[in-house]
């Protein structure tokens, strides 16, 4: 299960039904709707494309698409959930499977490509990246999926900021939830760029479209990680937008386009766990050099 469903306080629940005017419609098209080989003719016909608009175009598809508290495992053992599905994802999950689909050059690749993603190196569920700041964030990183940019975009606004993971860490009921043995459990201190709250939008235009968005909230020593939900930047017209799978009331939330400034605002008024601000990561293939992501006008 992974550490960013463990918080107490995620992100304020969407309408039951209906489309604000800060929330943009899902195209009538979605993954789940589509037969394996329609979905591996997608895949295959955007392989030419940039990353960036690859990005968007796979997103996209998942648009209305249930949110499910952790729907992805290793099929058997710890979590018998599946390696990959459709229907269902949770803000992590989409991201990661966002990101294998994108960067495959046909759909046979998706699997393994999201499983380099998940894992450090084997697909067990101790070897899971469970915790963003200790595991997915660096693993991903040195592998070459992702390039931190918050700073590019942040200027001088970006400061550095930690999470540190202590014995005391591994003693708390979310950190156990985990069910990690001890000599798999993550300890030291873990540093990061981040963009504070109150600045993001005056730098929200800039950052391109395709941009992996991770919210941190304040420092807590018994909770074992920081970074709460992430999502994509989409520059849409005159707006910036955050999509991302966002949890709902009474099993009705889903993937949605949400006006970036009401999701920071609405973050803002949390005061059980009081959120910080905003890392920015830019997604790359490491297999073929990557490419930074164009940036709307």
């Amino acid at each position: 299960m992974m550490a960013l469903a463990l918080a107490s306080a995620l992100l304020a629940q969407v309408p039951a039904s209906g489309t604000s005017r800060n929330t943009l419609k899902a195209p009538a098209v979605v993954w789940a709707s589509l037969s394996p080989q329609e979905r591996a003719a997608f895949i295959t016909g955007d392989a030419s494309l940039p990353l960036g608009d690859r990005l968007l175009r796979v997103s996209e598809r998942f648009l209305g698409t249930p949110y499910v508290h952790s729907p992805l495992g290793e099929g058997s053992g710890v979590d018998p959930d599946p390696t990959f599905r459709l229907d269902a994802v949770d803000c992590l999950t989409f991201v990661e499977q966002v990101l294998a689909m994108s960067m495959a050059n046909a759909e046979p690749e998706v699997g393994g490509i999201l499983e380099r993603l998940r894992y450090a190196s084997t697909p067990t569920y101790e070897d899971r990246n469970h915790l963003m700041e200790a595991q997915w964030l660096p693993n991903n990183q040195r592998k070459g999926f992702l390039v931190d940019v918050t700073r590019r975009y942040g200027g001088e606004d970006t400061v550095r900021v930690q999470k540190t993971l202590t014995a005391l860490t591994w003693t708390s009921r979310s950190s156990l939830a985990l069910g990690l043995p001890k000599a798999r459990q993550p300890r030291g201190t873990y540093s990061l760029d981040m963009i504070p709250l109150e600045r993001v939008m005056e730098h929200a235009r800039r950052v391109p479209s395709g941009t992996i968005l991770v919210v941190l909230r304040e420092d807590l020593p018994l909770k074992a990680t920081r970074m709460t939900h992430l999502g994509f930047v989409v520059q849409k017209g005159k707006r910036t937008w955050l999509r991302h799978a966002r949890r709902g009331v009474d099993g009705n939330g889903r993937v949605v386009d949400e006006d970036l400034e009401t999701f920071l605002a609405r973050n803002a008024k949390y005061d059980k766990w009081k959120v910080s601000g905003v890392s920015l990561y830019e997604p790359r293939h490491p297999d073929a050099g990557g490419g930074e992501l164009v940036r709307s006008p």
